[in-house]
């Protein structure tokens, strides 16, 4: 079950210069959401903190166009979002049949930054593409 439940909460997120973002909506608090440290050299090097919730909606926006780069590395399987005036790293993608899940980097969520637990460190080194598929999309949120 994905969407807009009466009682879950929209939360706004952006790069440095607002030229992209996204709308993250989940009934989970901010105070027990997944934090995950993922260990590859992309996430390490960009500080990137991830969360998502298999239940919520995730949407991305592109509010100055030409702005949203998508890059991909290693299995080439995920678009790694990343502004093109300003450099930040707000989320990723991935498409799975007809279906698109996502996360987003908490670093890009000020409001609720001092709320969050402690991060997880995560090792997805030795994971074939389909279990790391599998993986994302059981644990990642449904874009609307």
């Amino acid at each position: 079950m994905t969407g807009d439940f009466p009682s879950s909460r929209s939360h706004e997120g952006s790069c440095h210069c607002r030229a992209i973002g996204f709308v993250y909506r989940t009934l989970i608090e901010p105070e027990q959401w997944p934090i995950r440290a993922c260990q590859c050299t992309f996430c390490q090097r960009h500080g990137g903190l991830s969360t998502s919730d298999p239940r919520g909606s995730l949407s991305f926006v592109e509010h100055l166009p030409a702005t949203l780069n998508r890059y991909r590395f290693g299995r080439k399987i995920t678009d790694f979002l990343i502004c093109r005036e300003c450099g930040t790293y707000i989320g990723a993608t991935m498409q799975s049949g007809s279906n698109s899940f996502g996360i987003i980097n908490v670093r890009t969520l000020q409001s609720v930054l001092e709320r969050l637990k402690e991060p997880q460190p995560m090792d997805y080194e030795n994971e074939g593409t389909a279990e790391r598929s599998a993986r994302r999309e059981k644990r990642w949120t449904p874009i609307a």
